[in-house]
């Protein structure tokens, strides 16, 4: 096969590849409706875990988490423990700028992230700091939380360095009574 046949076949691929993604309207008449505001407002536990590109378990994880909102305004403040005995807090500053769509900010977060609503689901996007050894690597979060009923939420979170994938996220997160 020829060069320009071999990159007419790739660009056909990705172009149908693409096609293929999930979009946030896909959720639109999807019920029941997240909102934020009520989910997240009061006290949860999360069990998560990491993988690496290849789909192995590098790390486990659980959270207990406490939401607070006053009008457009939250606070979700998250304590981590590692499977290795680590500890780690973030504490996100929630601002709902629209009908849908919402802001976060940590002190780990780099800029601000952006997400939207629609029926059950919420696309969230943000860079987040990561430290690797010496280094901090700025790693993008490509988040889609599923609120599977009034109590439960599954998240699912694609994680890309430079553009390549390097791992995800599982979180199932479960409001306390």
């Amino acid at each position: 096969m020829n060069t320009v046949w071999k990159m007419a076949a790739i660009g056909f691929g990705l172009l149908f590849l693409s096609g293929c993604a999930a979009h946030i309207d896909d959720y639109a008449d999807s019920t029941p409706t997240l909102k934020l505001e009520e989910f997240f407002n009061g006290p949860l536990v999360a069990y998560g875990m990491v993988q690496d590109r290849s789909g192995k378990v590098t790390q486990r994880f659980e959270v207990e988490m406490v939401g607070t909102w006053e009008g457009n305004e939250g606070v979700l403040d998250e304590q981590f423990v590692w499977d290795d005995g680590r500890e780690q807090e973030r504490i996100w500053y929630i601002t709902k700028v629209g009908e849908n769509r919402y802001n976060g900010r940590a002190s780990d977060v780099e800029g601000v992230a952006e997400g939207t609503v629609q029926g059950h689901a919420l696309h969230w996007v943000y860079k987040l700091q990561v430290p690797v050894g010496e280094r901090t690597l700025s790693i993008t979060l490509d988040d889609w939380m599923y609120l599977l009923d009034e109590q439960r939420l599954l998240n699912k979170t694609e994680m890309r360095y430079f553009g390549f994938r390097v791992g995800e996220i599982t979180l199932y997160i479960e409001r306390k009574l």
